[in-house]
């Protein structure tokens, strides 16, 4: 910046309330840099364009040239002819040929030039350029591949000598002081090696000889596929959704689908996938996440979604059975898993797996059911049933070793590098083998899949990028975690938080005094569970004494003088507000006393989606006269008894599509 143009003294009586704001506009667009300031006199305002004051300008605001950039600043003076400076303000004119700004434009950031995709050889100079405008002006940050790229802050990314570890898509993420916030298009930089190509040298006479001789023998080039799909299939991206309900308010409750989703999860980060995981959904919180999910998908992405819990099947529609489902349940309180399917579908995947961990009992098999749109032939789907058509699914319920009879055998063979087709094969042989449910559990494979598609597919992201910044940037958003932090107490106790995830709205909490004076005794840390979270809606038990105790046997260990499982942050729709308590004794003969502080957490993990936001509205009860089907359950294995559910007697009260609500009208 130009030095601070000459003046009388500096007066700390004046106080600049307002500063000007840099800009980054088109040529053409108007901008008016404000200065506001207080003293205890009249104040008088002058602007400054560099050096250079400017003529007549001597108001609060100044209109700049729409034409140039420069550097500007205000001087203001009281009666006493004493100043104060404001900060230098950076007008930046961009000169873009069909760069256009929104109708109604209020200063948020808008990409006026998007980066162009390159390919370039290895050695050359390389640069990518996104231009933005925003009032503040916005600020830089490139991406390659998702990755953030230290000190690539600029809006020109430039590199001097390209490397084969260049090659890649980069994104550039634009935001202001106001954290607002806008995405370049993604530009895939395609670095090739710098081979020169053998050519035949002229045949040699030898003397002498009739004969000729070829030149020394040309050396093989061998050249790498620009792109893995060159080499083999891949996926643009791999995504994940898991949802188990266990905790059911009408319905027995179930142990091992807090196990089974967190197994898989685990499984599926080794595979690649970003894989959201939920544990206790109700209806409207299974459709908000499914419509969370159905808008990572695109073109080319590999879906996987497993459901864990009550369900049913009637006419070859399988129902699944949200945790605050009335007892007995009618069509309208369950989420139809094929009108999930045909959204995937729409959305050009090249896999869709679906694995159904849930019993498929029917109901009144003389029904007709209402017409569903068939699916168009895309040969991409493949459905894992844990059991097959009129039958059950078993758990078995022993306490941190609890699981489904299907994921027992699906995690012993999901990271194999087969086509998914045959690992599902290879399960349904070793469940068949279980002689806990011989004669009750058989697994059902259906599948379209035309292709040797396997789960340990690589991701190749170049030419399918569109998505890639909008999955980058909602995972990040649902995986962060609260920073460790020290609460400080008046007595001088500091106590340290710490926090970690097994499930994507499920935290743990754990708290450890780190710091005690000499006179401070039997100091203890105590934390409690915030209201929104402790109150159950519905009835719903989220946080019930089973869960917390299996949560707590699977915590990592820990140093901590105490813990709190904190589940539902699906649920926050406000920053959640933890309070942390420390009771102590000043030396051992005085009385107790407590100390407590609340301390706010954000939103973490899932939180940050806020699901609420995408809830369906309340939709109108059906006539509560009439019949209602009864519970399917995944019944425990342990008890070897299977208790068949209650069936209606009239077909008109069967759940029919036309009656069950859909996912989402969207797309």
């Amino acid at each position: 910046m130009p030095a601070v143009p000459r003046a009388t003294p500096v007066s700390s009586d004046i106080v600049i309330t307002k500063q000007p704001e840099c800009a980054s506009v088109p040529a053409g667009c108007p901008v008016t840099l404000h200065c506001v300031a207080m003293g205890p006199t009249p104040l008088h305002y002058q602007w400054f364009e560099g050096q250079q004051e400017i003529s007549g300008a001597a108001q609060p605001a100044l209109l700049v040239n729409e034409r140039r950039s420069g550097i500007y600043v205000c001087r203001v003076n009281d009666q006493q002819n004493r100043c104060v400076f404001s900060d230098w303000a950076k007008v930046k004119v961009h000169c873009i040929k069909s760069a256009a700004l929104p109708h109604r434009w209020q200063g948020e950031p808008v990409i006026g030039l998007q980066p162009e995709p390159l390919r370039v050889k290895v050695g050359q100079r390389a640069s990518l350029k996104c231009v933005a405008f925003g009032v503040p002006a916005p600020k830089y940050q490139w991406y390659r591949n998702g990755i953030q790229l230290p000190h690539q802050t600029k809006a020109e990314l430039a590199i001097s000598t390209v490397e084969m570890r260049h090659h890649g898509t980069y994104l550039c993420s634009v935001a202001n002081d106001r954290k607002q916030e806008c995405w370049s298009s993604a530009a895939d930089m395609s670095v090739v090696e710098n081979i020169p190509i053998a050519t035949s040298l002229p045949s040699l006479r030898i003397s002498g000889s009739g004969q000729r001789k070829g030149s020394a023998k040309s050396p093989t080039v061998c050249r790498k596929p620009d792109t893995p799909q060159e080499a083999g299939l891949c996926a643009t991206d791999k995504v994940a959704l898991l949802i188990g309900n266990m905790n059911y308010v009408n319905h027995p409750k179930l142990v091992a689908t807090m196990m089974d989703v967190m197994e898989l999860c685990s499984l599926l980060h080794q595979l690649d996938f970003r894989v959201v995981s939920l544990l206790d959904l109700t209806k409207d919180e299974m459709q908000s996440a499914v419509e969370q999910f159905l808008q990572l998908l695109d073109r080319g992405v590999y879906a996987l979604f497993y459901y864990a819990g009550h369900g049913y099947e009637c006419s070859g529609r399988n129902y699944m059975v949200p945790v605050n489902a009335p007892n007995p349940y009618r069509p309208e309180n369950c989420i139809n898993v094929q009108k999930i399917l045909c959204r995937m579908q729409v959305k050009n995947t090249a896999l869709n797996v679906l694995l159904l961990d849930m019993c498929r009992k029917w109901y009144n098999q003389t029904y007709l059911p209402s017409d569903l749109q068939p699916l168009a032939p895309t040969g991409n789907i493949v459905y894992g049933y844990a059991t097959c058509e009129d039958a059950e699914a078993y758990e078995v319920q022993d306490g941190e070793r609890s699981s489904g009879i299907f994921m027992k055998y699906l995690k012993r063979h999901i990271l194999k590098k087969e086509k998914v087709t045959q690992i599902l094969e290879t399960v349904s042989e070793d469940m068949g083998k279980d002689q806990l449910i011989t004669g009750k559990q058989v697994m059902e494979i259906r599948h379209t899949l035309k292709e040797c598609r396997a789960l340990t597919d690589k991701i190749c992201t170049r030419g399918h990028t569109v998505q890639l910044r909008v999955r980058n940037e909602r995972w990040k958003r649902a995986n962060k975690l609260p920073e460790r932090r020290t609460v400080r107490f008046p007595c001088g106790v500091g106590v340290e938080l710490t926090c970690s995830a097994k499930f994507s709205n499920v935290m743990m909490v754990y708290a450890k005094i780190k710091t005690r004076p000499p006179q401070v005794t039997e100091c203890k840390v105590s934390l409690l569970k915030p209201e929104e979270l402790a109150r159950a809606p519905s009835d719903l038990s989220v946080g019930s004494a089973q869960m917390d105790t299996l949560l707590t046997s699977l915590n990592d260990r820990q140093q901590s003088d105490t813990t709190l499982n904190l589940c539902g942050l699906h649920k926050l729709e406000q920053p959640l507000i933890l309070r942390v308590t420390v009771r102590y004794r000043l030396l051992k003969e005085n009385p107790k006393l407590e100390e407590t502080a609340a301390v706010n957490l954000g939103h973490p993990l899932i939180a940050r989606l806020e699901l609420y936001r995408t809830m369906p509205a309340a939709r109108v009860e059906a006539d509560a006269t009439s019949t209602a089907c009864g519970s399917g359950t995944r019944t425990g294995a342990n008890k070897r008894e299977v208790k068949p559910p209650a069936c209606p007697a009239r077909m008109s009260n069967q759940p029919e599509e036309n009656d069950e609500s859909d996912v989402s009208n969207g797309s």
